[in-house]
């Protein structure tokens, strides 16, 4: 499988990403076979995708699988109104972080090049509106036996609470608005809680990707690693 994607082409600086093709004899598994994991195009040809140098050469549905065996019980769903090049940078991270799945909320289309086909090794749901992103998570099953994902909103509103020093839950639906706008209304009202990152400065906000950013890795502080945010 080989990819036409801009982000698996050289940078912007012009050195060329991955690895290019297999030298020597290409691995063998215990019958003599190229391991089902081992994409034979990737290996003929180079592997110039935005992965990891554990996943070099392999199939795509390999590296999703590998990566199922060990995802976060995080979700992160992004609210889709307009054309926000940001939600791209949003999956992107969270694919770095990887959760669960993440979920598009409003539009079914959604500006993917911020993402730099990181998507394509993740779960996406797609739901039309805040009430059905509140129905889904309701129904989730958790890894305890139970039901039920509480959605926690990232948002600098009045009445929100700080993000450092807050408890978040270890399973659950990490919501962003769009930027500018930031989370609607109907969504506001269906989060357990909505959370705010500490600022300092003048600007009235941050970046909704770098948000984003900070948010999961408190999650993953909390929940991984085992420390305070």
């Amino acid at each position: 499988m080989s990819s036409e994607h801009p982000a698996d082409r050289p940078d912007d600086a012009g050195r060329e990403v991955g690895v290019g093709p297999w030298k020597g004899p290409w691995p063998v598994d215990d019958a003599g076979e190229l391991p089902a994991h081992l994409d034979p195009a990737l290996l003929e040809q180079g592997d110039r995708r935005n992965v990891t140098d554990e996943f070099r050469y392999w199939r795509q549905e390999a590296v999703i699988a590998e990566l199922d065996t060990r995802r976060h019980p995080l979700h992160v769903a992004v609210e889709n109104w307009g054309h926000d090049f940001n939600i791209g940078s949003v999956i992107r991270t969270a694919n770095a972080f990887n959760v669960a799945a993440f979920h598009i909320v409003g539009r079914r289309r959604w500006n993917r090049r911020g993402a730099m086909v990181t998507d394509r090794y993740q779960h996406e749901f797609h739901h039309a509106d805040a009430e059905e992103l509140a129905a889904w998570a309701a129904a989730a099953p958790r890894r305890d036996g139970g039901t039920g994902l509480p959605l926690i909103g990232i948002d600098n509103l009045p009445g929100s609470v700080a993000l450092e020093g807050f408890a978040m839950p270890g399973e659950c639906v990490m919501v962003f608005g769009q930027e500018g706008p930031g989370l609607t209304p109907e969504v506001q009202a269906r989060c357990q809680a909505v959370l705010h990152i500490e600022q300092f400065g003048s600007t009235r906000s941050i970046n909704a990707g770098a948000a984003a950013a900070i948010a999961m890795h408190a999650w993953v502080r909390q929940h991984v690693h085992g420390l305070p945010s």
